[in-house]
């Protein structure tokens, strides 16, 4: 029976048009191989709300892997994510005009989760790639890390935990994103779609995470 591997990215937010997390995902549906089969999911920028579509997905597909995805601008690697932190503190609104500060995803939740993807193995294999990848210690406070918190709490907390591998994923700007921002880094979509296959073969396979120095940068 073939796994199922779900891929998550937001839709457009603070004012922009379009989302090179959710640009790349839906590039990926119905991506399938000899053991998987991948589904997209449309996330809202939206505190609370992402969350509940999140866990609505996850009990309805029961996916085997769950990659979350999404943007951040600034960064010119495609940067696998370590850590889940317990907290929203958002710089800017979101898509409800939600702007929570110092609040806690969880109440009475762990501090912290983390990934449970091959870190650093995916980071590796996308460097065999030609891809620009690192490490990330850091999610932000926004509703990216609200999600991969959200996530990760949602598989600890049911029966789900150890049945689903799950974590996240940040990507560029999109060169059309960047020319708006001077000296902005950017990714083509084709190499950022490129970097969620290279991060779905490396969980699909499974196994340990390699143990390597030097692969955090962020």
């Amino acid at each position: 029976m073939k796994k199922t591997v779900l891929l998550t990215g937001f839709e457009p937010f603070n004012g922009a048009t379009i989302n090179p997390a959710w640009e790349a995902v839906r590039a990926l549906k119905g991506w399938n191989g000899d053991s998987f089969f991948v589904e997209v999911l449309q996330l809202p920028c939206v505190f609370g709300m992402a969350n509940r579509v999140l866990r609505g997905a996850i009990d309805e597909m029961k996916p085997s892997i769950v990659i979350c995805v999404g943007q951040a601008g600034g960064r010119a690697d495609l940067t696998v994510e370590r850590v889940a932190i317990n907290v929203d503190d958002a710089p800017i609104l979101d898509n409800d005009k939600q702007q929570p500060v110092d609040a806690p995803i969880v109440a009475g939740g762990p501090a912290a989760y983390f990934a449970t993807l091959p870190v650093k193995a995916i980071v590796a294999a996308m460097r065999e790639r030609g891809l620009k990848a690192s490490v990330s210690q850091t999610a932000g406070t926004f509703v990216c890390n609200h999600v991969f918190y959200g996530l990760m709490n949602h598989i600890d907390g049911s029966a789900l935990t150890g049945k689903i591998t799950g974590g996240f994923i940040h990507v560029p700007y999109l060169p059309e994103q960047a020319a708006a921002f001077p000296d902005a880094p950017s990714m083509p979509l084709a190499e950022i779609v490129e970097g969620l296959r290279v991060a779905v073969e490396v969980a699909v396979r499974g196994g340990n995470d390699v143990a390597v120095g030097g692969g955090a940068t962020h």
